[in-house]
């Protein structure tokens, strides 16, 4: 357990000695807050302009927000390990630690920690944002912040996060490219689930309704999404698909780093 304290004491260094860790957590924020407030404000808009009286939570805003932000902390789990197989700096890691698991397992940890309470964060900043906006007299103070259902809100978004950032740490080491795995995750959290669904088959929905997107939207119990409503299971199952997603792209990753010399 000493070992692992340390490799893990060591990844979380690695991780916040490069600037583009910070440069991901900032263009999160900003694209979170933004996301939020365009979607909150367009709905109260929307509200107004057929004359009925709108409340927009600033959590569900913050939630369907993450549909456009995650990509920015994608990238920052990305870096986490396709950085070191760029350099090379990979060799000296294994060579100070043997046991792949362990880095492995510290790698997970440092990501989903930095990326749960960036979503945490992220998400409770937008939603008091938009909270505050959609509080003024332009927008018929249609902004409300109830708060059990906000923390709910910004705490299953870090939750999320963290769990595709471990994600795509799994594609990273199993791609040990950046633009591999970043078209990879891409194309598994939002560019199949849509194409899938565009087909109009009732089972091809079925699966894409089921894939990590979806599956997260379904856990936050999203209202207004890419589908237009909240999704047909529950949160609960929508967190065992992710779990699952999860698991699968964790143990690619860790069957490559076995099998394969850095």
């Amino acid at each position: 357990m000493r070992v692992f304290g340390q490799v893990v004491a060591a990844e979380w260094g690695k991780l916040w000695s490069v600037r583009s860790t910070w440069w991901c957590l900032l263009s999160a924020l900003a694209l979170m807050v933004l996301s939020a407030l365009t979607l909150g404000a367009g709905a109260a808009t929307e509200a107004l302009r057929r004359g009925t009286t709108a409340a927009i939570e600033g959590g569900e805003a913050a939630v369907s927000a993450t549909v456009f932000a995650q990509f920015a902390l994608v990238a920052l789990a990305m870096l986490a390990v396709t950085a070191e197989y760029a350099s090379g700096s990979i060799r000296a890691t294994l060579q100070a630690v043997p046991a792949r698991g362990v880095v492995l397992g510290a790698k997970a940890v440092v990501v989903a920690v930095v990326l749960a309470v960036a979503g945490v964060v992220s998400a409770l900043v937008s939603a008091v944002v938009v909270h505050l906006v959609l509080s003024l007299e332009a927008f018929e103070h249609s902004g409300v912040l109830p708060p059990g259902e906000t923390a709910l809100d910004v705490l299953r978004v870090g939750a999320y996060f963290a769990l595709t950032g471990v994600l795509t740490l799994g594609v990273g080491l199993a791609l040990r490219s950046a633009a591999g795995t970043l078209t990879v995750v891409f194309m598994a959290l939002l560019g199949l689930p849509l194409m899938v669904l565009m087909t109009g088959s009732q089972v091809a929905v079925e699966v894409s309704l089921r894939m990590p997107l979806f599956a997260g939207l379904a856990f936050m119990e999203s209202t207004e999404n890419l589908i237009g409503g909240p999704l047909p299971y529950s949160a609960g199952e929508g967190f065992g698909w992710l779990v699952l997603w999860t698991g699968l792209a964790v143990v690619a990753g860790f069957v490559v780093l076995r099998r394969r010399d850095a």
